[in-house]
């Protein structure tokens, strides 16, 4: 079953790539089939596996009703763009549920979270910063090429989590309670805490069904950071079939590695610049992940560190629609990124005037996310990709 699941994943999405890399060779030219990939395969390939390995571990019990099988690998909260929900997580859930009153009204207030993460802040910065990446980076200047970095930081960040925010909220109107997928990443004071704290149900999958089986780190030093670099050009290569995608894989397994053996221990006794640190090489990630070409990568992480100048990107930034509307979102989005959220919840949760409002806010975001997504607004989906 493991083989031929991820067999269907090989042949819809790295076909092309195989056959791409093969035809860089001299004298090769394979013709590359053109084949659409099928919506979120990723995802449910990763959940049919983790229930079938967890079922040959002995850890849950087959599910023999096949109704119920089904309704795991295709509830429609997250089956498109995760998170990836192990079977153990609902298992009891599919056989008995409870959807109150109070889990009807906490999933609606989830979803209307998520959706005006979405569309009110994640599509609106992310059609300035489409446009700033689709420009020239020489011509960018250092100022230009931050901007769209930190841009597309955001953007990912309220594109996803708001989609994981819409199939938390959705599943617990129907009484299912899926794990949270993010803990404020952004506010991480090292690389391994950041990946503790983004896409937790990829970074859990990895751990519990490559980087544990392969021995983990109750192995020997060299045979650790082959278990490492597995997992992380794996992780890569499960974000997309390119270049950058192995490139960004293999940043990170040296990241968490050098932390690891050097500076990681120290960098946590040291308040402030430890998150600085963290932001800045998280940032420079972000740039490999976003550009699709080994060259653009390159040139683009020139420009950040002033190869072209400083300014320059003044007559791109006024054709790209800089406007009050894209600079309240980022704005927005860089204080709500920080750990706010927590801090008030407690707050909202024992003051009944201010969960009044707050479900009023949630109303009125409601209605601007429709009538923001009725006028054809830019609506892109970075996860659908994957």
């Amino acid at each position: 079953a493991a083989v031929l699941n991820l067999l269907l994943l090989g042949i819809f999405k790295y076909t092309g790539f195989l056959l791409g890399t093969i035809n860089a060779l001299p004298g090769v030219s394979i013709p590359v089939p053109v084949i659409e990939l099928p919506i979120g395969i990723s995802f449910y390939t990763f959940q049919i596996l983790s229930y079938v390995i967890d079922v040959y571990r002995g850890e849950c019990a087959p599910q023999k009703n096949l109704v119920s099988l089904g309704a795991y690998l295709c509830a429609f909260p997250q089956l498109i763009a995760g998170p990836i929900v192990r079977y153990v997580t609902v298992a009891q859930e599919l056989e008995e549920r409870c959807s109150s009153a109070d889990d009807i009204a906490h999933g609606i207030r989830r979803f209307l979270l998520g959706l005006s993460k979405k569309v009110l802040i994640a599509n609106t910065i992310a059609e300035v910063t489409d446009t700033l990446f689709a420009a020239d980076f020489s011509q960018l200047g250092m100022f230009g090429i931050w901007l769209a970095v930190i841009g597309y930081a955001l953007q990912i960040y309220y594109d996803f989590s708001g989609y994981s925010d819409m199939a938390i909220g959705l599943g617990r109107i129907m009484g299912f309670h899926y794990l949270e997928n993010f803990n404020d990443p952004y506010a991480a004071v090292s690389i391994t805490d950041f990946w503790r704290r983004w896409h937790i149900s990829l970074s859990t999958f990895f751990r519990d069904y490559v980087y544990i089986p392969l021995g983990g780190n109750r192995v020997s030093r060299g045979r650790w950071v082959f278990n490492l670099a597995v997992v992380w050009i794996l992780t890569g290569l499960w974000h997309g079939a390119s270049w950058n995608f192995v490139l960004w894989g293999v940043y990170y397994g040296a990241l968490l590695i050098l932390e690891k053996l050097f500076w990681g221990e120290r960098l946590g006794k040291i308040p402030v610049l430890n998150r600085i640190y963290t932001l800045f090489l998280v940032l420079i990630g972000w740039v490999i992940f976003r550009v699709e070409t080994i060259s653009g990568i390159g040139s683009a992480l020139l420009t950040m560190f002033g190869a072209n100048g400083i300014t320059g990107a003044a007559g791109i930034l006024t054709r790209s629609g800089v406007d009050l509307p894209y600079a309240a979102a980022m704005l927005i989005g860089i204080l709500f990124a920080l750990p706010i959220e927590k801090k008030i919840a407690p707050v909202l949760a024992d003051n009944r005037a201010m969960a009044v409002i707050t479900d009023c806010v949630s109303v009125l975001a409601l209605f601007l996310c429709v009538v923001t997504l009725e006028v054809g607004a830019y609506n892109p989906f970075i996860y659908f990709r994957f």
